[in-house]
């Protein structure tokens, strides 16, 4: 009897560090598959057709850099961030003018990019819910306008920086359903799936073809201008 009470012990214990050890491993490389939700202002909504934008978000990442690819229909859109040096590559390729474009982002830039947002008055609400198969508690916090947002954060995912958005690094967690805002754009992240791969690696050198442009030049052409 006492032996199988020990045996039973002994097994509970692996059981347990088996769990433990899953829950701190830190995922280095892979695919996130994330929904999205386009949160519009009464004035976008006449001038954005949520129909034609993608439902879902793959980032790719290895270590501290990640890659996203955006299927716009007319161009594809890949950003490649490097989490460490704070810096990002963007590409544009559109088919049917035989153009490729690419831009060099620094740290200003994309903080201009995603509204300088800043975590303010950061809280834990003690309120639970399982995301993709993982247990996450909501978090509020308001940005630097004052705005209020929640977040949902998951203490048993772990990923590299390259993985996390730059106004999340300080968090104690992965967020797995949260705000972010690109060009004015509001959106909902929703974590959907997680894959554990070899990716990259990957580079924020111009590949070759690619014609290089200024933050400046890029937001003229995206506003109709040469």
């Amino acid at each position: 009897m006492f032996k199988s009470i020990k045996t039973s012990v002994v097994a509970l214990i692996l059981i347990g560090t088996a769990v433990i050890a899953k829950a701190q491993k830190v995922i280095e490389q892979g695919t996130i598959t994330y929904g999205i939700e386009y949160v519009l202002t009464e004035d976008q909504k006449k001038a954005i057709d949520v129909s034609v934008l993608p439902s879902e978000s793959k980032v790719q990442f290895n270590g501290t850099i990640s890659k996203v690819e955006i299927d716009m229909g007319m161009a594809m859109v890949k950003v490649i961030t490097d989490a460490a040096a704070k810096n990002a590559l963007l590409l544009i390729d559109v088919p049917m003018m035989q153009k490729q474009f690419a831009t060099k982002m620094n740290k200003a830039d994309l903080e201009k990019q995603s509204g300088n947002m800043k975590l303010v008055d950061l809280k834990a609400s003690g309120e639970k819910q399982t995301i993709a198969g993982y247990q996450t508690e909501k978090y509020t916090y308001k940005d630097n306008n004052g705005t209020a947002y929640e977040i949902w954060v998951s203490t048993d995912l772990k990923f590299s920086p390259g993985a996390i958005p730059p106004e999340f690094a300080e968090l104690k967690g992965t967020p797995v359903k949260y705000t972010a805002i690109n060009e004015g754009i509001k959106t909902v992240l929703t974590l959907k799936s997680v894959k554990e791969e070899k990716v990259g690696p990957f580079t924020l050198e111009v590949p070759k073809g690619y014609e290089l442009k200024t933050m400046a030049e890029m937001e003229a052409m995206r506003n109709g201008g040469e």
